[in-house]
Formats: C-alpha cells, sequence, structure tokens
C-alpha cells in the first residue's frame, strides 16, 4: 500500500507552471477590464475582484504545500482548486468579458461560435458537467488512480488539470452568467444537478471517513479530518452556489411579472364609454 504521502498539488515545475498560467489569466483579465473601461463602457469592479481572488489561489495552492496531514492536505487542495477557484472566476464572467473586450471581427465571431456550439452546449449541461465533475471525484477516490498519482507525476498532473476544468465546467453550468447555446439548463435542472451533486460529494466524503482511497495508507486522524474538511468545507460552496441560483430565480422571476404588468389590459370602462343623457 502506498504510505500516507500525499503532495496535493503538482510538486516542481508542473506546480510552478500551473500557478504561472493562473496569475496569466489574471493579468489579461485585468487588462480586458481596463481596456473596456478606457473606451467608456461599465464593468463592475466586484468582478475583478472575484476573478483575481480565484487566480491567486490556484496560484497559491499549487506549488505550495498546503497545512495538515497529507490526507487533509490533499482535501484542503481539492476544495481550493476544484471548488473554490472555479466558482470566483465563474462569478467574474470571463467569457462576457472576452466578448465585449473583444472587436468586432474573426476572433469575436470565432469565439461565439464556439460558445454557441453543440459541443459547448453539451460540456455545460448541469446533469453532464456534474458526471465531470462528482463522477471524476469518484473515479479518483475509490480506484486506485489516486495511489498511482502518488508515484507517477505525469498522471498527478492530469488528474490536477481534470479537477479545475471539470470544476469550472460544474460552476459554470449551475451559475448560468455566460453566453453559451444552452440546451436544458433551466432553473430546475441546475437546481437537481446541484442537489445531485452535492448529495454525491457528500456521500464519498462520508466514505472517505471510513475508508480511504484503495491502496492508500492515511492514519485515521488524519483520514477523519480530511473527510471532515471535504465534507463541510464541500456544503459550504455548495450552498454558494445555491444562492447564485436563487438570485437568478428571483430576478428572472421579478422581471416575468414585470412584463405581465405592461401587458396586462386596463381594467375600467374604455375610453369615450361614459353616461349617456
Amino acid at each position: 500500500m502506498t504510505p500516507g504521502h500525499v503532495h496535493p498539488g503538482p510538486a516542481g515545475g508542473p506546480g510552478l507552471l500551473f500557478a504561472a498560467a493562473a496569475l496569466l489569466a489574471v493579468v489579461a483579465y485585468l487588462s480586458a477590464a481596463a481596456r473596456l473601461r478606457r473606451r467608456g463602457d461599465a464593468w463592475p469592479w466586484r468582478r475583478d475582484a472575484s476573478f483575481a481572488a480565484g487566480g491567486a489561489v490556484l496560484a497559491l495552492a499549487f506549488p505550495l504545500t498546503l497545512p495538515g496531514g497529507p490526507f487533509t492536505a490533499h482535501a484542503l487542495h481539492h476544495l481550493l482548486t476544484g471548488m473554490a477557484a472555479p466558482l470566483l472566476l465563474v462569478l467574474a464572467r470571463p467569457l462576457t468579458l472576452v466578448l465585449r473586450a473583444l472587436p468586432p471581427g474573426r476572433g469575436r465571431r470565432g469565439l461565439l461560435a464556439v460558445a454557441h456550439s453543440r459541443p459547448a452546449a453539451l460540456l455545460v449541461l448541469p446533469p453532464v458537467a456534474a458526471l465531470l465533475d462528482f463522477g471524476g471525484l469518484w473515479l479518483i477516490h475509490r480506484t486506485p488512480l489516486f495511489a498511482a498519482t502518488q508515484h507517477r507525476p505525469l498522471l498527478h498532473a492530469a488528474v490536477q488539470v481534470h479537477v479545475v476544468v471539470a470544476g469550472l465546467l460544474f460552476a459554470f453550468a449551475v451559475c448560468g452568467l455566460d453566453p453559451v447555446r444552452r440546451g436544458g439548463g433551466g432553473f430546475a435542472v441546475r437546481g437537481a444537478a446541484l442537489l445531485t451533486g452535492g448529495t454525491a460529494h457528500a456521500v464519498l466524503a462520508k466514505g472517505l471517513y471510513a475508508d480511504g482511497p484503495p491502496g492508500t495508507a492515511f492514519s485515521p486522524a488524519d483520514l477523519h479530518a480530511g473527510a471532515r474538511l471535504m465534507y463541510y468545507g464541500g456544503d459550504l460552496i455548495e450552498l454558494a452556489l445555491a444562492l447564485v441560483l436563487a438570485v437568478q430565480w428571483y430576478a428572472s422571476a421579478g422581471r416575468a411579472q414585470a412584463r405581465r404588468g405592461r401587458l396586462r389590459p386596463a381594467h375600467g370602462p374604455a375610453a369615450g364609454d361614459g353616461a349617456k343623457g
């Protein structure tokens, strides 16, 4: 069995490359936002702060050794890179920013074509995104894959990339903030995917409390602490996703009610229908 020895993020070169990529993404985002403001367009500063925070989480989590025992550090790394950072990045609406910052032309048309394509619609379909995200977590933690990553740096790096990308897709699908082609991704479907994914995450965390990933040998105290962190930390981030969804539903219901009010015919006698004398 693999001893309790885990590098939460890709050690050495891969971790530094991931951190550098995250920082470059933040610089590109802030530059695009500044470009919008220079030409007089509005772009909320809170979105800059959200994207910068998400990028900073990724930049720090990958190369640094996180606190706690090996499995606790792994659970913290999962929460940061696979759940918290993706939510922060998605709340900043990066695709909307890029589309607004790009000048009219081939680049903007190409990006719109990709965003409105069938493959993009499939990837951000909430049930598909939930399967890729939480199904991947089950595959990592309930097969020998987790133990194998400890001896194969490239496999470890590939798994970490999957965790981040799948987390981004899930947050993107549930929040529904950026303009992409959507098929069957209404509030009910998004809410059901969030509930199902959150349940799968909680069941996985409870299972890990009793039995660690196959082929590993973590101490009971470390395993219990990591599983609790995964369980309660996941609940907090999923609650934040639910809040985003609830705010959107409330705003959509308010707009629908306002439209009905404008379209409703006025009551009372029509013009010219006065009393005849």
